[in-house]
């Protein structure tokens, strides 16, 4: 027996007299086999094809690029998605003019967005989903929360902390993330509100959001509590960070027909009485915004303005089958994973949206509405081996039935 031990190659296992060279570490060794193999591997090019979760810092996405992916999960609302794109695109383009030496030349101003629609329509998704493209830290608040706190300094840049938590404490990256605010009409200064205290409040919110939606050095608790007097903070520059804002904004409708002329009485003007509907959303301006409660400095730092249509039965279909996160899609695969097949025909994906509509829930109602009709069948039929397909038909989707089991012959669910 050999008095000096045998080495092998940590990595495929290979004994050093069946390999030419064996580079021994301090604690591992590799042979030259293995780097040649990790020498191909790096000169592979990266894959550009994926769209999720890419790094874009070599290569910023053109507004036809941003649009393809989100595409891909959001349907419909084209408008909105091109206003989105063109945006987001000359919001990072401007990022990079600030970090080069000669981008003192010309001073670009920040472009907030606002996006209008009633609720369902794809506001938070469209937010979200562009975030992901971009692969930036993302971070959602919800405006009516700050309202019931008030509208001290720490509760506002408690939303820059989220989106710090979401870089995992990168602070650069964090800098260059998206905020999403939703239900930001909540906030509005209306005059019809009976509670004297919400409009105050509500004002309030309004001015403590514009100096983070601006720019400014927030402080953020290291230790990602709410008020930390005597602890570390981060300090966190938002003007580079860009805000989206969303809300329903109803009975916008009115204010917008009100100003083209829709409330006119009298014999003084000759155009036709405009009646208050969604498609008249794509008019929403500043001054609307401004009638509608907003006060004037928060609305001059929403530039970009862009509205939602409601969604029809078509695009509610569409949203149920063609998106890569489609939900038919999810809950086929949920009862693959019990050997069950799923079957939803056109007749029942239509009744699923009717259903939808009427409830007036946009897309965010469908999981519900599936929940509702698979719940059942999900927990009777659970390791059941003799089932091989489920049929939701449109009476299942109404309640007026439950899907419809097809089993096999027991000795084929043996």
């Amino acid at each position: 027996m050999s008095s000096k031990r045998m080495k092998n190659c940590s990595f495929c296992k290979k004994p050093q007299n069946q390999v030419q060279h064996l580079i021994a570490g301090p604690s591992d060794q590799i042979c030259d086999s293995c780097v040649l193999l990790c020498a191909e591997l790096l000169d592979e090019p990266t894959p550009s094809g994926s769209t999720e979760g890419e790094d874009h810092s070599d290569h910023l996405p053109t507004p036809s690029e941003i649009k393809e992916a989100l595409d891909q999960y959001v349907i419909g609302q084209d408008r909105a998605k091109k206003v989105l794109a063109v945006a987001v695109h000359n919001h990072y383009q401007r990022l990079r003019i600030l970090d080069e030496e000669d981008g003192d030349e010309v001073e670009l101003e920040k472009s907030n967005i606002l996006l209008i629609g009633p609720t369902g329509t794809g506001k938070t998704h469209l937010a979200r989903t562009l975030a992901r493209f971009l692969n930036v830290p993302f971070a959602i608040a919800d405006a009516t929360s700050l309202t019931e706190a008030g509208y001290v300094g720490d509760d506002v840049e408690n939303i820059i902390g989220a989106l710090v938590h979401a870089a995992d404490g990168d602070i650069a990256r964090a800098e260059r993330g998206i905020v999403y605010i939703d239900e930001i009409d909540k906030v509005s200064r209306r005059s019809e509100n009976p509670s004297i205290t919400r409009d105050v409040s509500g004002e309030g919110v309004q001015q403590a959001l514009l100096k983070i939606i601006e720019g400014t050095v927030a402080h953020v608790p290291t230790k990602g509590g709410r008020k930390h007097p005597h602890g570390d903070v981060h300090k966190v520059d938002t003007s580079q960070v860009l805000f989206i804002c969303g809300g329903a904004f109803s009975g916008m409708e009115r204010t917008i027909a009100t100003r083209l002329g829709g409330n006119r009485i009298g014999f003084g003007e000759s155009g036709e009485r405009v009646e208050p509907g969604p498609e008249l959303l794509v008019q929403t301006n500043q001054e609307d915004l401004l009638n509608y409660g907003l006060i004037p400095e928060f609305v001059g730092r929403l530039p970009v303005i862009s509205a939602l249509h409601p969604l029809d039965e078509d695009a509610l279909v569409q949203i149920l089958t063609e998106p890569k996160n489609a939900l038919i899609k999810q809950y086929v695969a949920l009862f693959e994973m019990d050997g069950i097949e799923l079957a939803l025909g056109d007749d029942s994906l239509s009744a699923i949206a009717q259903l939808a509509l009427e409830r007036k829930t946009g897309a965010r109602g469908l999981r519900a509405i599936l929940e509702d009709i698979l719940i059942h069948p999900m927990y009777k039929l659970c390791g059941d081996r003799t089932v091989a397909r489920l049929e939701v038909t449109p009476a299942s989707v109404t309640g007026e039935a439950k899907p419809e089991v097809v089993r096999v012959e027991p000795e084929e669910a043996a």
